[in-house]
């Protein structure tokens, strides 16, 4: 039954987003506007469809049917029933039935929000382009990638249950959610971008109206990386956040150029500037979330966050040239519309500090897609193996983010046009004081390294520039009446706050990756080793077992606190897996990992513990909240520039009859 439903979910999805597609493509050749009303309800039965397939896919999980193949390979009747929920985006099929979900909701949603102009060819077209998009996934359903695939032979009693990794942490079932939420998000402002490029109205309407949807996306990917560095920091036991992984870079990507997009597209709504650009970005911000994709489900590559080998990965790279191809191929017949009608004035402006903020985020994203795909054209090309790791992304992104650092101070004190004399000092002499005290504090506290001073000053600069601005905008907003936290509402005060939010990133980034001390250490029971200021004291080790876990915790007390880092395994598998322990402080984290310790230790036996102490790795979470909440700020703007784009009515002269007052003759 639960296979039966699904796909029928996924064929009723399927059809609509066919008959979608259809319908949008006549109402477009014919110029009908009744065609164009009417494929919002094929959008919606794409959504429905999707949802009915989940459901399916949901209940069949739940009550462990392992007469599904998914299930039965990702499920087991041990599982709890939070890992039951979550293990439907734990292996590839229900992975992509998510990616369709969260896309058909999004696709939904921005035909819902212009219902009003649904007659408008740019809306019709962006709607067309995420159709397709759709389709292409749900294909993928119905072939190489079927979540409802019956189980071969004989129907299992028991499943073989989610992968370790992944019913230990609570934070797989917000992290991939999330990451999807980002990813998936960028599809419907690349549709109205090769919507605006298709019809030739390539305004500053556009942008106005997608913003949103970026800004949403952005902030949805923001969270899933750091609830991703998050994940990976407590679960898999080797003390760190990021390792440059080819999946860790996969999600980053999309990350850069969206965020350069983020800033570049002020520059278009305010003075018309940077049209090719911000197409540009937008155009390899979604293929590279489709790029990102193709890495962590073909199984091109190997990682412990990247999926077994498929028979998607062709389809997908297929996918990632198609969007690209079609959005340069436009861009380039459209480059006659694209001309800009002004120039940047002065480099001491807001718009030239824009600009060199862009190309810097351009040259990390190119830094880091090099090092990523580089290796796999070698070796696809003269099976050669080739790995680039951390020395070499360290070596080229460090440089980047210092100077990103830096414009990211000075850009929100420029003016536009043209920098005055005297503004910037006026607008920067309070903190660039406050960024000298920084710097002498941290020496005189016996901090060491250029890079670390650098960007701790730098940190300082900018977090008193944006919180310059977030405190003028809210004595402005007293002064008018209303309360004092309207003034950090809105795109300008809203983005002040995602930038203490990223300072406060780089610099417990900076702080934990500078200073980190790790050490091996070996504890008989009841012996009090230090390290690195802390007091640790091994007490026993101690068994726990749960339906589905057997664990073996080692109990320890550091600086009086009880932690258990131990080894578990699931589901009667007879591989063990890490279970670290951290003390986490605003100062400082002890990570303890017990990953070398003995399958079945005895309470009397000793025990080799590795311990890392991090300073200041609380404050990527916190950077990570407070991003977030600067995103959703500047998402609702007050009052803001609207520019005027006279190709806005739809279908000019056709759609919109004349009305004549009563009486009149016509």
């Amino acid at each position: 039954m639960n296979g039966a439903l699904g796909h029928a979910g996924v064929l009723l999805a399927l059809v609509a987003a066919l008959a979608g597609i259809v319908t949008i493509g006549a109402g477009l050749a014919t110029r009908r506007v009744a065609l164009l009303e009417r494929a919002r309800v094929y959008v919606y039965l794409v959504l429905g469809g999707l949802l009915l397939a989940t459901g399916a896919m949901e209940h069949a999980l739940v009550t462990h049917d392992f007469s599904l193949a998914f299930v039965a390979q990702n499920n087991s009747r041990q599982t709890p029933l939070l890992y039951d929920v979550t293990g439907m985006w734990s292996a590839l099929q229900g992975s992509i039935l998510l990616w369709s979900l969260v896309l058909a909701g999004y696709v939904a949603f921005a035909a819902y929000r212009f219902r009003s102009r649904a007659s408008d060819p740019v809306v019709a077209w962006a709607l067309l382009v995420s159709l397709a998009v759709s389709t292409f996934f749900l294909a993928l359903m119905l072939g190489p990638s079927d979540p409802f695939a019956a189980t071969v032979g004989a129907v299992p009693a028991n499943g073989s249950g989610p992968n370790p990794l992944l019913q230990d942490n609570l934070l797989v079932a917000f992290h991939p959610v999330f990451l999807y939420l980002g990813l998936v998000g960028f599809t419907v402002p690349y549709g109205f971008a090769i919507a605006s490029l298709a019809t030739g109205r390539v305004g500053e309407t556009w942008l106005t109206e997608t913003r949103r949807f970026t800004l949403f996306a952005w902030a949805f990917l923001t969270v899933g990386i750091v609830l991703g560095a998050w994940w990976s920091y407590q679960e898999l036991g080797w003390g760190g956040f990021w390792g440059w992984d080819p999946v860790e870079n996969a999600a980053l990507l999309p990350w850069l150029t969206g965020t350069a997009y983020l800033h570049s597209v002020v520059v278009q709504e305010r003075r018309g500037l940077l049209r090719v650009w911000n197409l540009s970005l937008l155009v390899a911000t979604f293929s590279l979330t489709i790029l990102g994709t193709f890495l962590t489900r073909s199984g091109i590559t190997q990682s412990v966050h990247s999926f077994s080998s498929s028979g998607v990965g062709p389809a997908l790279l297929s996918l990632f040239g198609v969007a690209a191809a079609a959005g340069v191929g436009l861009i380039g017949w459209r480059g006659d519309r694209l001309r800009s009608t002004g120039s940047i004035d002065s480099p001491v402006s807001r718009e030239g500090a824009f600009l060199v903020n862009n190309l810097l985020f351009a040259a990390f994203a190119a830094v880091v897609l090099l090092g990523t795909v580089f290796p796999l054209v070698l070796q696809t090309i003269d099976n050669q193996s080739l790995s680039i790791g951390r020395p070499f992304f360290d070596a080229f992104t460090a440089p980047i983010g210092i100077a990103l650092l830096f414009f990211m101070s000075v850009a929100p004190a420029l003016p536009w046009r043209k920098a005055a004399p005297g503004v910037l000092r006026d607008r920067l002499s309070v903190p660039a004081w406050m960024a000298a005290l920084v710097l002498v504090a941290c020496v005189a506290a016996g901090v060491r390294g250029l890079t670390p001073l650098v960007a701790f000053t730098l940190g300082a600069f900018a977090a008193s520039v944006a919180g310059r601005q977030i405190v003028l905008a809210a004595r402005a907003a007293h002064r008018h009446g209303l309360g004092a936290w309207r003034g950090v509402v809105g795109r300008a005060n809203g983005g002040m706050v995602v930038h203490v939010g990223i300072v406060v990133i780089a610099v417990g980034l900076t702080a934990a990756t500078s200073y980190a001390h790790s050490t091996e250490l070996r504890f008989s029971p009841g012996e009090t080793l230090r390290f690195d200021g802390h007091v640790l004291t091994f007490e026993r080790w101690t068994r726990l077992v749960t339906p589905s876990e057997v664990a073996y915790r080692a109990v320890f007390r550091v600086d009086g606190s009880r932690f258990a880092p131990g080894i578990g395994s699931f589901n009667g598998n007879a591989e063990g897996t890490d279970i670290p322990a951290v003390d986490s402080s605003l100062v400082d984290d002890v990570y303890l990992s017990v990953g070398n310790a003995p399958s079945s230790p005895r309470p009397g036996d000793g025990v080799t513990v590795d311990v890392y102490v991090q300073p200041l790795v609380l404050w990527l979470w916190v950077g990570g909240a407070v991003t977030a909440a600067g995103a959703v700020l500047a998402a609702f703007p007050g009052k803001r520039r609207r520019p005027t784009d006279p190709a806005s009515v739809p279908f000019p002269g056709l759609a919109e009859p004349r009305r004549v007052p009563a009486g009149s003759r016509t």
